[in-house]
């Protein structure tokens, strides 16, 4: 299942503005995390390891499949009991092995599988991460005055910038005279490092390291800055391959081949997707979007612009080449499978994001955002599956933050009879995820005052209801604050709908008023959120001002009788009671 596009999530730089190598464990380089890079190594070295006659340790049957005795002959047999056995001396060898507090043997490990012959794109990366890696933990023993550890990672991180340049150089196309000169530039950066970290070493003054310090610092920095640039030009050059490859091919499985490749390149984070902008990717990927004979490559290109919108070059790339038109045509075309209109929902969703401030001026929306929502309220009421239709109400929650007069056409388009009916749906609607979307719209639309009746029919308070009791599955940071957010917006929803008398009544009798004391003196309930706290106490009030009757005194004179700033720190410094 995916979670909605758009959230904002925000990429870590390091040294250079490429710490994307340094990436959370879900990215995918080949060499994602080092218990992989342990396990390729392990494999690589069973299967180096030749018996005799050509055989290898993982053919040797297990000793559920031996033969008969008299059919095996004897190296086989000393084989099978080998692994039973325990050679004292090697044991000895292994214990007597330090284990690395400072891991750093863990960067020698990343290129082990290596990637493969005449694939620069995966050379740059994997050694674009390690260097990056490098970098950070120099810095680190540079901080804690560890010159002996300073030097020894500086030297490794000379070998490591000389061999990515002279293996990319082997596999690359004719080099630039402004590649050779950052090059010359990277490499006496790190041998100035290598001497002047050396020459610390001897030195046991501390004034005089002190001043030395700054110079590696600097030193450091020049080095961090000359690696960022020649890696910005070499991926520059690899993507403008690609893209010249989409643009040029008329053959299907070429460019399946190559936005696939484009779309590795975006998971890693968002200055590959600006560089990926600037050089037309997002103009090749429409020209796709727009041939027929393409439509099978349709939900790939789709996934692929969707992650490049995540940058601000994208989305003005977008608007240049009337992408949103193209959306449009694709979203309200029914010949389009469901998977494509779903992808293209995804995209609607990206550049729509409350949380990317640059794409509230993407003007040309407006044009076609009738046609739009009216197709993916059609997609949600039609979606056979949970992730289609948590793209098509991502993208039409986001449209709610994006343009007022969405709610408007939601609500002549009964789009809440749709989005009520799916919360029933187990198919459609089974994460807080989705519901974080469904409660987002609701509460974007309750600030419309024929919005309550419609509620009020559909037995919106009810789920509304249900929502403040939303509790994770799982117990994932994600989740968790998926949950914290459902909460939040549908005690917002409740505190707005109450301005109608006929909701504020059915809402107390339905206990909500309950539910809502609950979750403002037990921080448990609320994962101990200050906002659903805020967003409780708020709706709370307002039901206090409709039907005061459905509170005890203690409840009135601490939770809705005071200032809302003092019922908040009274709610927020509470105890609970396991009596």
């Amino acid at each position: 299942m995916r979670r909605p596009p758009g959230n904002g999530e925000a990429a870590s730089e390091g040294i250079g503005g490429w710490g994307l190598w340094g990436r959370q464990e879900a990215r995918r380089l080949g060499c994602a995390g080092h218990d992989h890079c342990r396990q390729a190594l392990l494999q690589i070295g069973i299967n180096m390891m030749a018996l005799p006659g050509g055989r290898h340790l993982d053919s040797i049957p297990l000793p559920g499949q031996r033969l008969h005795l008299m059919q095996v002959d004897s190296v086989q047999r000393w084989m099978e009991d080998l692994k039973l056995m325990t050679e004292c001396e090697c044991m000895c060898v292994l214990q007597a092995k330090p284990i690395s507090l400072e891991e750093d043997a863990q960067s020698d490990l990343i290129l082990a599988g290596g990637p493969g012959p005449g694939d620069p794109l995966q050379l740059l990366l994997k050694r674009g991460w390690v260097i990056s890696t490098e970098l950070r933990r120099i810095g680190q023993k540079l901080a804690q005055d560890r010159w002996a550890r300073v030097h020894s990672m500086s030297v490794r991180l000379t070998c490591h910038a000389r061999s990515m340049v002279s293996e990319y150089s082997a596999v690359s196309r004719s080099s630039s005279q402004e590649m050779g000169q950052i090059e010359k530039l990277l490499m006496e950066k790190c041998s100035e490092l290598s001497a002047v970290t050396e020459r610390c070493l001897q030195v046991e003054n501390e004034h005089v390291l002190k001043s030395m310090k700054a110079c590696v610092s600097e030193t450091l920095s020049t080095l961090g800055q000359h690696f960022g640039q020649l890696l910005e030009l070499a991926l520059t050059r690899e993507v403008q391959a690609l893209v010249r490859k989409i643009n040029a091919s008329d053959n299907i499985y070429t460019t399946e081949s190559t936005t696939g490749n484009l779309f590795s390149l975006t998971q890693e984070g968002a200055p590959l997707c600006r560089i990926i902008a600037k050089e037309g990717g997002v103009v090749a990927l429409f020209k796709v979007c727009r041939q027929d004979s393409f439509r099978c490559l349709y939900p790939q290109a789709l996934r692929t612009l969707a992650s490049i919108c995540c940058v601000e070059e994208g989305v003005h790339q977008l608007e240049k080449v009337d992408g949103v038109l193209c959306l449009a045509d694709i979203l309200t075309d029914d010949s389009h499978s469901e998977a494509t209109r779903a992808e293209a929902a995804a995209v609607v969703a990206q550049v729509t994001s409350p949380h990317l401030p640059f794409t509230q001026h993407l003007g040309s929306f407006l044009e076609s955002m009738e046609e739009i929502v009216t197709a993916l309220v059609k997609l949600c009421q039609e979606a056979s599956s949970g992730e289609v239709f948590l793209l098509a109400s991502a993208a039409l929650a986001n449209i709610t933050f994006f343009d007022t007069m969405a709610c408007e056409m939601l609500l002549q388009l009964n789009a809440i009879r749709v989005l009520l009916e799916a919360c029933s749906d187990k198919q459609r609607v089974d994460t807080p995820y989705t519901r974080d979307q469904i409660v987002t719209i609701l509460a974007n639309m309750s600030v419309l005052e024929q919005c309550a009746s419609d509620i009020i029919q559909e037995n919106g308070v009810q789920l509304i209801m249900g929502m403040l009791s939303e509790k994770p599955r799982s117990g994932t940071p994600a989740e968790v604050a998926a949950c914290e957010r459902v909460q939040q917006k549908a005690a917002v929803t409740l505190a707005r709908l109450s301005r109608d008398p006929a909701v504020a009544r059915e809402a107390v009798r339905l206990s909500c008023m309950s539910r809502l004391i609950e979750l403002c003196r037990s921080p448990s309930e609320r994962n101990s959120s200050d906002a659903v706290l805020v967003a409780c106490l708020a709706a709370l009030r307002r039901l206090a001002g409709v039907c005061p009757e459905g509170l005890q005194d203690s409840d009135f004179q601490q939770l809705v009788q005071p200032r809302l700033v003092d019922s908040f720190l009274l709610c927020s410094n509470m105890e609970e009671s396991f009596v």
